[in-house]
């Protein structure tokens, strides 16, 4: 075990300890690998790059603290929101590694309030630094760690295989942006669990590139498990896309709490951006006071906002930019207070969402809640307790679904066919119900 402050940190807070801490990851990865101590104290730093079998143990009473000065964090390439580019270093960072960990009950905190305002004052010539990225890594490990305050998004694995964020508490205020909580990208074998994640934007997403990347540097997220996490505030709780160009597929969300997220499972994509996501099934989780809880959004408008092909809503010509969302599968859900709408599933004509289904879900909107919109997409109506709309689905099932609360129906039907055994809030079983199309 090598500890810091015997490569010189200090540990006061004050002075920059960047150097010191990475002569001693440094030594540690010449020798083989090992642990890099850092015992009670506050470590002001800059960027920082790991080497292949190193794990940084942060001790209860020790924190990392980011530098303030973007001219400590070097500017290197790597994905960014689904294009490869030039960005600022992360935090703690590293690129074909193997046997990595980042461990202990001490906190990393990114100190990003002076990142987010050079944003919204348009201020920065690169992108923001991440807290945590690796690229192209395997055997991965984040555990026990409290993140705070990132600049950009908090841990974001790129490409990387056999990956595990246990007992991580991950803060951000709620207001900072983008400052998303676990954002795996193009990753295989990921197991995310008994996390609490608080953030700016979405709690935990998953992404696979856009269809402006290099199609080599494209690859699915696929084998991911989250488990027992606590989710609040955010823009989603879990959100697949909308950078899914590489495809997404084997994922099982289970035994997770929702409080106060805009959307709580969240899947979006547009025209022209490809990639089939499958696979996903959804079971035990029980959401509070979110905006809607299940939204498939395939007219998905931020960065796209007033394109014409991507808002229109006439068939187009099926092509390899036209995404495919299927087998999608959500039981034993409880949403309590939902505001917008019961759900809303929205696929394209040429390309419907394929083979969905609802089992054990009861949800209750709201008494009164600010009319808004349930998605993202141009030519979207305002909605206020709403039931669950659904439009372009071929193989809707719904089995022992209770909707209560709502205004007007229920359940909304367009273009959806083989919806079975739904239960409206009377409690009669009725087949097809409300079906229109």
């Amino acid at each position: 075990m090598l500890d810091v402050r015997n490569f010189g940190a200090t540990g006061d807070g004050l002075a920059l300890d960047t150097l010191a801490i990475q002569a001693a990851i440094d030594a540690c990865g010449a020798a083989g690998g090992g642990t890099v101590y850092f015992g009670v104290g506050r470590y002001a730093t800059g960027a920082l790059f790991l080497h292949s079998h190193v794990t940084l143990d942060l001790d209860a009473g020790a924190t990392l603290l980011g530098s303030e000065d973007p001219a400590d964090y070097p500017i290197i390439g790597s994905r960014w929101e689904g294009v490869e580019q030039e960005t600022h270093a992360p935090l703690i960072g590293g690129c074909q590694l193997e046997g990595i960990a980042i461990a202990g009950r001490g906190t990393v905190d990114g100190r990003g309030a002076a990142w987010w305002r050079r944003f919204r004052d348009g201020a920065l010539r690169y992108p923001r630094p991440r807290l945590i990225s690796f690229v192209d890594c395997q055997n991965v490990l984040i555990e026990g760690v409290t993140l705070t305050r990132s600049p950009s998004w908090t841990i974001n694995p790129v490409r990387c295989r056999n990956v595990t964020v246990d007992k991580v508490t991950i803060v951000n205020p709620a207001d900072s942006p983008n400052t998303d909580g676990i954002n795996p990208d193009s990753c295989r074998n990921v197991h995310i669990s008994n996390c609490h994640i608080d953030v700016g934007d979405d709690c935990i997403a998953l992404k696979s590139g856009t269809e402006d990347e290099d199609s080599d540097k494209r690859a699915p997220c696929e084998n991911v498990t989250i488990t027992n996490c606590t989710m609040v505030h955010g823009h989603g709780g879990v959100v697949i896309g909308s950078e899914m160009s590489g495809g997404i597929r084997n994922v099982v969300i289970a035994n997770c709490v929702f409080e106060g997220t805009d959307r709580g499972i969240r899947l979006k994509s547009r025209r022209g951006r490809g990639g089939v996501v499958e696979d996903i099934r959804v079971t035990n989780v029980i959401m509070v006071g979110v905006l809607c809880p299940f939204t498939v959004n395939l007219y998905y408008a931020c960065g796209a906002w007033g394109d014409k092909t991507v808002a229109d809503k006439r068939p187009h010509a099926v092509t390899a930019g036209t995404p495919r969302f299927r087998r999608i599968h959500l039981s034993h859900i409880t949403a309590r207070d939902a505001k917008l709408a019961a759900g809303f599933v929205c696929g394209l004509p040429e390309m419907p969402v394929e083979d969905v289904s609802l089992d054990d879900v009861a949800i209750s909107m709201v008494g009164e809640a600010e009319p808004g919109y349930p998605e993202m997409a141009d030519d979207m109506e305002l909605m206020q307790g709403a039931g669950l709309y659904v439009r372009h689905v071929r193989g809707l099932r719904l089995q022992d679904v209770a909707i209560t609360g709502q205004r007007g129906p229920a359940l909304l039907l367009d273009d959806a066919t083989e919806q079975l055994a739904v239960t409206l809030p009377d409690d009669r079983p009725r087949m097809n119900a409300d079906k229109r199309g």
